[in-house]
């Protein structure tokens, strides 16, 4: 099927320029083309059809990549508009409007529009945007997330404006910064919101601005957190595409000599991958490697935004996995331990290990201690909302069905479905 009139001229034109007559070779052609660069994808004539339209969506990173190397160009040059970019973008000095699919650089921070906002800034722009990011990491772990997330994304957008703006040396400072803020995003809309959809477009402007910083390190972290999303899904088509991911991320850990925290975490969330499709014992061989970094790697300095993971933060995966490995026992003891050692400001991971503790308690057919538990985990929602805690509470209470006419399964129910949580829950 041949492309319709109008819509994205610049890439119908890089095609036939190609010689490729149809969307269906172009299709063909892209698959190709990501098979000598070592990429595992198949495009569908449908693809590049709304490649082709009126409004193009911006490419996944695989995507993009294939799209280059067979045009030898960026993709923006191919037509395709960035999420972060409006249609149009006014600058305050001149009033004058410009078309954002115009101006993609071929500097630095080429990936990212060069939207000017002033005449030259100062190099100290980029020191108070990365001040703001750090104050906006501490803030994660006790603001509600929803009100947080719309200042991070305004940060992100900013950082992505003043670049246009600063020194070319503050340039790739201000990018790391960036893609950190960009993670955050991603982590709020995955985890605390649940939204997996923008959780990926948040990803993939943290991993280009990473690009931009040639920051593996970081490249890293929003790698294995995209892992996640498929991860998540319950769907075991899935799992090849999570464990892709994570094989992307320890490639980038490797090439940026990773510290032994950071090979830690990505064995924590591959053993997290390899529980949600099914296979406990690799997870636990992962874990217990993670472990063993622990104890035996000498310690190096960690980048500051890996905050969320440590010893402890391991144990919770630890007692997770053995809970889904039908090893209450143990669970019950590692899940404890976290429980007791977890510092004051971790309400979030809280919720989640009460959950856990909860979910044993019913594997050993104790609904009371689960109900309990559970109700403990939503003292904690009250106080920070957390919406992957209140999936572990939502899991407990579906397999409570068989006393569902036990007092303190009502009384759950009562806590778990009042005004409070019932509106965060639909809100988040």
């Amino acid at each position: 099927m041949g492309a319709e009139p109008g819509g994205n001229t610049r890439l119908r034109a890089a095609r036939q320029a190609l010689g490729l007559r149809s969307q269906h070779q172009l299709a063909e052609a892209v698959t190709r083309s990501a098979a000598q660069i070592g990429l595992r994808i198949s495009i569908t004539e449908r693809t590049v059809r709304r490649w082709e339209s009126e409004n193009p969506p911006w490419p996944n990173p695989d995507h993009q990549s294939a799209l280059e190397h067979l045009f030898g160009r960026t993709v923006a040059e191919l037509g395709f508009t960035p999420p972060w970019a409006s249609d149009e973008t006014e600058f305050p000095r001149t009033g004058k409007r410009q078309e954002s699919s115009a101006v993609a650089s071929s500097g630095p921070l080429g990936i990212f529009p060069r939207l000017a906002v002033s005449d030259p800034l100062p190099s100290s722009i980029a020191t108070d945007y990365i001040a703001i990011t750090s104050a906006y990491r501490h803030m994660y772990w006790t603001v509600p997330p929803v009100q947080l997330h719309d200042a991070v994304a305004g940060h992100v957008k900013l950082g992505i404006i003043l670049a246009a703006s600063i020194p070319e040396a503050a340039r790739r400072s201000l990018a790391d910064a960036i893609a950190e803020s960009s993670l955050l995003v991603g982590r709020i809309e995955f985890f605390d919101m649940q939204d997996p959809a923008r959780a990926q477009q948040s990803l993939v402007t943290a991993l280009q601005a990473a690009q931009d910083a040639h920051d593996s390190l970081i490249g890293s972290a929003v790698l294995a957190h995209m892992a996640f999303i498929p991860t998540f899904s319950g769907d075991l088509k899935r799992a090849d595409e999570a464990r892709d991911k994570i094989r992307a991320a320890r490639t980038f850990a490797r090439r940026a000599s990773a510290p032994p925290e950071m090979l830690a975490w990505l064995d924590a969330v591959e053993a997290e991958t390899e529980t949600r499709f099914g296979d406990t014992r690799k997870a636990l061989q992962l874990i217990n490697h993670a472990e063993g970094i622990f104890a035996s790697e000498t310690p190096r300095p960690s980048p500051a935004w890996l905050d969320w993971f440590s010893p402890i933060r391991l144990a919770g995966f630890k007692g997770n996995t053995l809970l889904m490995d039908h090893q209450p026992g143990p669970a019950k003891v590692t899940l404890q331990a976290v429980l007791e050692r977890l510092p004051e400001n971790s309400a979030k991971q809280r919720s989640v290990i009460l959950g856990d503790l909860a979910a044993v308690a019913v594997s050993e057919n104790s609904p009371e201690e689960a109900c309990r538990l559970a109700g403990m985990a939503l003292d904690q929602l009250a106080r920070t909302w957390y919406a992957t805690g209140m999936a572990r509470v939502r899991s407990v209470r579906e397999s409570l069905t068989q006393w569902e006419t036990l007092p303190c399964v009502h009384k759950l129910d009562e806590r778990l479905y009042d005004w409070n949580t019932t509106i965060s829950a639909l809100t988040s």
